[in-house]
C-alpha cells in the first residue's frame, strides 16, 4: 500500500499529464482563403521518391468528393443540432472543409493535366459518396436522422485519422530534408493545421447526437478498413500509371517492391508509420477517448501563423 503523500503525487502527476494532453481548443473556426500555384510542381514532388509522392498525392483524389460529402451530411444535421456552441463549430467546420476540397481539387486538376486520367478512380468515389453514403429522399423522420447520425459517425472515425495525418505532416521535418516540393508541404500543412484546429468537431457533434458508446466503436470499426483500401486504390492506380515503375499494376510483377519502398520511405519518415496510424486507431476506441489527444492546437496554430498561403489569404 502507498502512503497518502505517495497517493497525492501520482495523482498530481496524472493530472499534469492529462493537462499536457487534453489542451483547451477554444478556437473561432474561420475559412482560410487559400490559393497555391502548381505551374512548377516537379514530378515527383518528392524528389526521387515517386512512390512516396504518390501515396500522398492520393489525397487529392480522395479528399475533393470527400470533403464535400462531409459538408452535405453536416448542412443536414444543422437543424438537429440545440447546442448554440456545437453549432457554431459545425458552422466554421463546413466553412473550412469547403475550402479544403478547393484547394485539393486544384491539385487534382494539375496532376490530371500532366499525369493519368483519374477519372475512373473518381469515378467510383462519386458512386461510393452519392449512391452508398448518399441521402435517401422519401424515409420517415426518424430513418433520415438515423442515417444523418450514422454519418456522422463515420465522418468523426474519418476525423480522427485527419487529425493524426495533420499531426505527422506537421512534424514531418524528412519531408524537407528530402528537398520536398514548397508549395505542395504548404498545402498539406497548412491543411493539416486545419484538421487539428476543427479535430472536436465532428466527434462532439456525434456526442450530442448520440453519446453512447456503441455507434462510436462500430463506425470506426467498419470506416478504418474502407478508408486503407480507398488508399490503397488510389496509391495503385496512380503507381500503375507512372511509366517509371512499370510493371507496378495490381498484381503485377513490381507489386512487392512498390510496398518494399512504401515502408523504406515510411522508415525514412516521408510517409506516416502504419504502426502508428494502427495504434491510433485503437486510440478511439477508448472510452475516456477524446480527439484533443491528437495533435497540438498550439503546434498547428504556430504553423498557420507562418504558412505562407495562410499569410496571403490573411493579406487579402
Amino acid at each position: 500500500m502507498g502512503t497518502p503523500a505517495t497517493a497525492r503525487a501520482a495523482s498530481t502527476a496524472s493530472t499534469a499529464r492529462a493537462a499536457a494532453t487534453f489542451e483547451p481548443d477554444g478556437l473561432v473556426l474561420r475559412p482560410r482563403d487559400v490559393r497555391f500555384d502548381w505551374s512548377r510542381l516537379p514530378t515527383p514532388w518528392i524528389p526521387g521518391e515517386p512512390v512516396a509522392s504518390h501515396i500522398i498525392n492520393v489525397l487529392h483524389l480522395l479528399l475533393p468528393e470527400g470533403e464535400r460529402w462531409f459538408v452535405r451530411v453536416f448542412q443536414r444535421a444543422l437543424p438537429m443540432i440545440t447546442d448554440d456552441r456545437v453549432r457554431e463549430d459545425v458552422l466554421g467546420f463546413i466553412g473550412q472543409e469547403a475550402i479544403h476540397a478547393q484547394a485539393h481539387q486544384g491539385a487534382l486538376d494539375h496532376l490530371r493535366a500532366g499525369g493519368p486520367d483519374p477519372d475512373p478512380y473518381l469515378r467510383q468515389l462519386e458512386w461510393f459518396f452519392h449512391r452508398v453514403l448518399g441521402e435517401r429522399p422519401g424515409l420517415p423522420p426518424g430513418r433520415a436522422r438515423e442515417q444523418v447520425v450514422e454519418q456522422v459517425a463515420i465522418i468523426a472515425a474519418v476525423e480522427h485519422f485527419t487529425a493524426f495525418l495533420g499531426d505527422w505532416v506537421l512534424s514531418a521535418d524528412a519531408l524537407d530534408r528530402a528537398g520536398a516540393d514548397p508549395v505542395m508541404l504548404d498545402l498539406l500543412r497548412w491543411h493539416g493545421a486545419e484538421e487539428i484546429e476543427h479535430r472536436s468537431v465532428a466527434y462532439d457533434l456525434l456526442r450530442h447526437l448520440d453519446p453512447g458508446y456503441p455507434r462510436r466503436i462500430r463506425s470506426m470499426m467498419i470506416t478504418g478498413p474502407i478508408l486503407y483500401w480507398l488508399w490503397i486504390r488510389g496509391a495503385r492506380f496512380l503507381m500503375a500509371a507512372d511509366p517509371r515503375l512499370a510493371g507496378s499494376r495490381p498484381g503485377g510483377p513490381r507489386r512487392v517492391e512498390s510496398g518494399r519502398a512504401f515502408l523504406a520511405a515510411s522508415r525514412r519518415g516521408l510517409l506516416p508509420a502504419p504502426g502508428q496510424a494502427v495504434r491510433s486507431g485503437l486510440r478511439y476506441l477508448r472510452r475516456d477517448y477524446h480527439p484533443t489527444q491528437e495533435g497540438s492546437a498550439r503546434q498547428a496554430a504556430a504553423y498557420l501563423a507562418t504558412s505562407p498561403a495562410a499569410r496571403a489569404a490573411a493579406a487579402r
